[in-house]
């Protein structure tokens, strides 16, 4: 009896490991980016819907700026983003102490916190369950309030009898141009250009996401620190870092942007913002760094994603990539 609740008890602290490991920051993977960068002074509101994007894009969960949001407004990214693995956030650490306290404990032979036996242990077992639960249930209706806060206090204008309509101009590469003023653009669609964004800026946006896709893919750390900020190069690069750990290579090519439009763009001092939504299609897929055996995604098939990216442009400088949030 003694072996089988060692050999129980290794098992499961294998699990656990297992499982608290998802609490890390996760690589992209095939088909598109985690939400991370900086907005400024909007990072933590949710961008202006579009035709492209008609649904709130995900929270930023990576971001060096700090959270500025009035009460009732989302809350800083690491409470914005959903909990990774099965023990995460406070209650988790609670609980995974709890847990793999009381695992080495029957190893070294006194059972869960002293309690000797097998009911004791399975007694425990239970209780830890229960607390768990209990703290699930707690922090879900808190993440649950935050989403709603999120999506809410951007879109508080919106009609909800309103649909969105299209663009009176089409610009370069699908980019829409939007109706700046016009009565008949519902609120839902902001569109809101306090910059003067022009077809030659949506053509820039454009070159930025197929030559980020392709410095990403050639793991070209000198193209990416050219094309985005500092702050969204070490996310990066992070992600680029969990993919050679993993032994995977992210290949992708023939990327084609088939629609965008033009979210919101605003001036912050001297800094001009400009959060634009894009589908695009392209062959992209995940493969082992060693055979080049694809272990995710399709190679003869492109497939579809929407984002929507924030670019930056400061003093005497062009345009470069700033936050990526999937939609």
């Amino acid at each position: 009896m003694q072996r089988a609740l060692k050999a129980l008890g290794i098992v499961m602290i294998g699990l656990a490991v297992t499982v608290t490991s998802a609490d890390f920051a996760e690589a992209r993977k095939a088909g598109g980016f985690s939400s991370f960068g900086s907005r400024g002074s909007k990072t933590y509101s949710a961008p202006a819907t579009t035709n492209t994007a008609p649904t709130t894009a995900a929270p930023i969960q990576r971001s060096m700026t700090p959270n500025t949001a009035q009460p009732g407004a989302m809350g800083q990214a690491a409470q914005a983003a959903p909990k990774r693995g099965l023990f995460g956030g406070m209650a988790g650490g609670l609980m995974g102490g709890l847990l793999m306290g009381g695992l080495f404990g029957m190893l070294l032979g006194g059972g869960f916190g002293g309690i000797s036996g097998m009911f004791g242990m399975l007694f425990q077992i239970l209780l830890i369950g229960g607390a768990i639960m209990l703290a699930m249930r707690f922090f879900g209706r808190n993440r649950t309030a935050q989403a709603q806060a999120y999506s809410g206090s951007d879109n508080r204008t919106a009609h909800s009898g309103d649909a969105p309509q299209p663009s009176a101009n089409q610009g370069f590469g699908g980019f829409s141009i939007p109706k700046i003023g016009g009565s008949a653009q519902p609120a839902a669609v902001s569109g809101s250009d306090e910059v003067g964004i022009t077809p030659k800026d949506q053509e820039t946006f454009e070159e930025l996401l197929k030559e980020m896709q392709h410095a990403y893919a050639a793991e070209d750390y000198s193209a990416l620190r050219r094309i985005t900020t500092p702050e969204a190069m070490s996310y990066l690069a992070e992600e680029l870092g969990e993919n050679a750990t993993k032994g995977v290579k992210n290949d992708v090519r023939d990327v084609k942007l088939l629609q965008g439009d033009l979210s919101e763009a605003w001036r912050e001092g001297n800094v001009d913002y400009a959060t634009v939504a894009m589908r695009y299609e392209a062959i992209d897929v995940m493969r082992d760094r060693t055979s080049g055996k694809v272990v995710e995604g399709d190679p003869d098939h492109p497939q579809e994603s929407v984002e929507v990216w924030t670019f930056i442009r400061r003093p005497a400088t062009g345009w470069s990539i700033s936050a990526i949030q999937s939609a």
